[in-house]
């Protein structure tokens, strides 16, 4: 059975983010924005990992933490904050938690953070599931990075290969420039909402060349990989 994470954040767009890439990589997710949510959820889906936001609305993180464990949670807990100093680590550390990620954070460096956490608490790897993405007559190997489409190989660059990865992740989904700057960017803040819009129109040209238009546009709000 793969692992099943919970993520606790108050920020949609992370908890959205979050939600996407750990399902794309295989994982079961779910999602609390409280304190309390939290708890709640735990309590009720133990999960084999925590992704706990220190800052929340109702509470700390560090509190539901505590309190996940006096209730005999083993889960792995990984904080994310913003909060990056020495103390604030320790502290987490020593209610509990597992691991420590600030923010803004590399979303391959946090995979890896997951995955070695849960070599810990669970002693193995999550199952692997099938590393090929595909949608319609296009497949992405996830392993080797080929692209190809109605059987005809794609050549991509490294960052029209994650809009593709991003779009194969979500088929029939609408997704907005902020919620593709996030994934294929990294909270890049250089970027800007028209750099999503120039890579769609190069992965656009690219796909085409091999069959009729997969990328629609949702104007005034985004993109969606649709027949």
């Amino acid at each position: 059975m793969n692992a099943h994470v919970l993520v606790v954040d108050d920020q949609p767009n992370i908890l959205d983010l979050l939600r996407t890439v750990l399902t794309f990589h295989g994982f079961t997710v779910g999602t609390a924005a409280t304190a309390a949510e939290a708890v709640s959820v735990a309590t009720a889906h133990p999960p084999d990992l925590v992704l706990l936001d220190v800052m929340l609305p109702d509470g700390n993180g560090l509190d539901v933490c505590r309190r996940l464990r006096e209730q005999g949670c083993d889960a792995g807990i990984i904080f994310l904050t913003a909060r990056d100093g020495r103390t604030d680590q320790l502290s987490g550390l020593a209610w509990g938690g597992d691991d420590y990620v600030t923010k803004p954070f590399d979303v391959e460096v946090l995979l890896a953070r997951v995955r070695a956490v849960l070599r810990r608490v669970r002693g193995g790897e999550p199952t692997r599931t099938d590393p090929v993405l595909r949608y319609a007559d296009v497949e992405l190997d996830q392993e080797t990075l080929q692209v190809r489409r109605a059987g005809e190989q794609v050549t991509l660059s490294p960052t029209e290969l994650r809009l593709l990865r991003y779009l194969l992740a979500n088929p029939g989904r609408v997704l907005s420039r902020a919620q593709i700057l996030d994934a294929v960017w990294e909270y890049d803040t250089t970027a800007v909402s028209n750099v999503v819009d120039t890579y769609v129109g190069y992965l656009r040209r690219k796909l085409d060349r091999f069959g009729p238009p997969l990328i629609v546009t949702h104007r005034g709000f985004g993109y969606a990989l649709r027949q």
